[in-house]
């Protein structure tokens, strides 16, 4: 049976009602599934503590978010990523901050401890926050830091970022740790947060050949993404032999998103899924950990989320949504009620040049594969 991990003092992650990074997106997919008549059951974690965060942050970064979290006047905030429009300060942010790092390390500890196979964290996916900037939205990076206690007791790990931005921090951090294998799947940064992601970004040292980036181009479709995402990732699993999949399961490259151009729906993303537990089967024993992350659309986000959550159950996909739930959340629709589970248009409806998108992505594949098997022996 799949872990699902989950605390209460998650929804205190919260930078204001007005900031698209809300806590009522697990809400919303918690209430689904309920209405849907499956009752989840969840795994309550302790908060990481202080040393689990300095084993991937600087002393003097935790410092500043200790202040701003205690209220305190840190005139360097900014230096450090904090309290900007992005990531402004809130009371009881540390707190709020290890309660998500703590959750994915009990994900990451059912799997190496308790040999437990398909673990779901509903929260983080904090994969912008670097060693000692915050960005993104992202405090503590949770990703890395579960990542390097799974290394730390010997299982060697593949990060895939489905994210629709650059997994930047979480490369950053690991950018020369030969144990890992990070592969991110998402729009190029030449048009989208945080700018990074380029394909000659392979890490260093060792690790060289190791850090996969595929930016892919705005108004990718998904026939387009999963073509690309199958040229990929099995060829890099199959190399790296990974005993790990850390998955981090944004819901921003769905069409509807406000935050960025990708064209995905919720059929792709339940084809997205569905590769991803059969390449966990295939290359690591079924030993896969997943997180949330992004995802700013209320429409889109919790029927992404649900399907996962589906998946990783192998329960049925249901079509209709409950009438009950659309009554309860209606206010939170921006675009009028979705009407099922998953969308009734391809995202690629109205896009033009949708071939030349696609032969684009194809290229950009095609050398960052070729790019890569350079290093790999």
């Amino acid at each position: 049976m799949p872990s699902v991990i989950y605390h209460p003092a998650y929804r205190n992650y919260s930078f204001g009602e007005s900031h698209a990074f809300s806590p009522v997106r697990v809400e919303m997919m918690l209430d689904l599934l309920e209405a849907l008549g499956h009752h989840v059951e969840t795994i309550e974690p302790e908060p990481a503590t202080r040393e689990d965060i300095l084993g991937v942050h600087e002393d003097a970064y935790v410092r500043r978010v200790e202040a701003l979290s205690a209220g305190e006047d840190v005139p360097d905030c900014e230096n450090y990523g904090l309290g900007t429009p992005d990531n402004p300060a809130f009371p009881g942010m540390d707190e709020a901050a290890r309660w998500l790092v703590g959750g994915a390390l009990h994900g990451a500890r059912l799997i190496w401890e308790k040999g437990e196979k398909r673990v779901l964290q509903l929260g983080g996916g904090l994969h912008h926050a670097r060693r000692n900037v915050a960005s993104g939205f992202c405090i503590y990076n949770d990703l890395a830091i579960a990542i390097k206690a799974l290394t730390s007791h010997g299982l060697e790990v593949a990060y895939l970022d489905v994210d629709v931005h650059h997994g930047d921090g979480v490369q950053q951090i690991l950018y020369d740790d030969m144990r890992v294998m990070t592969i991110s799947v998402h729009e190029s940064g030449r048009y989208l947060f945080p700018g990074t992601g380029e394909t000659h970004e392979l890490g260093v040292g060792a690790a060289r050949g190791l850090k996969l980036n595929l930016p892919l181009e705005p108004f990718t479709d998904g026939d387009s993404y999963l073509e690309v995402l199958d040229s990929i990732v099995p060829a890099a699993l199959r190399q790296f032999e990974p005993r790990v999949l850390v998955v981090q399961a944004g819901a921003d490259a769905h069409f509807d998103d406000p935050l960025a151009d990708l064209m995905l729906t919720t059929g792709d993303y339940e084809g997205i899924f569905r590769r991803i537990l059969g390449w966990a089967d295939e290359f690591t024993s079924g030993r896969v950990l997943f997180t949330l992350g992004g995802g700013y659309s209320l429409n889109a986000t919790p029927r992404v989320w649900a399907l996962l959550y589906l998946l990783i159950h192998d329960l049925p996909v249901p079509r209709d949504l409950p009438q009950a739930w659309l009554s309860r959340w209606g206010n939170k629709f921006e675009k009028g009620w979705p009407m099922a589970l998953h969308d009734p248009n391809p995202g690629h409806a109205d896009v033009p040049n949708r071939e030349e998108i696609a032969h684009r992505n194809r290229q950009t594949a095609q050398h960052l594969l070729a790019t890569a098997r350079q290093y790999w022996f």
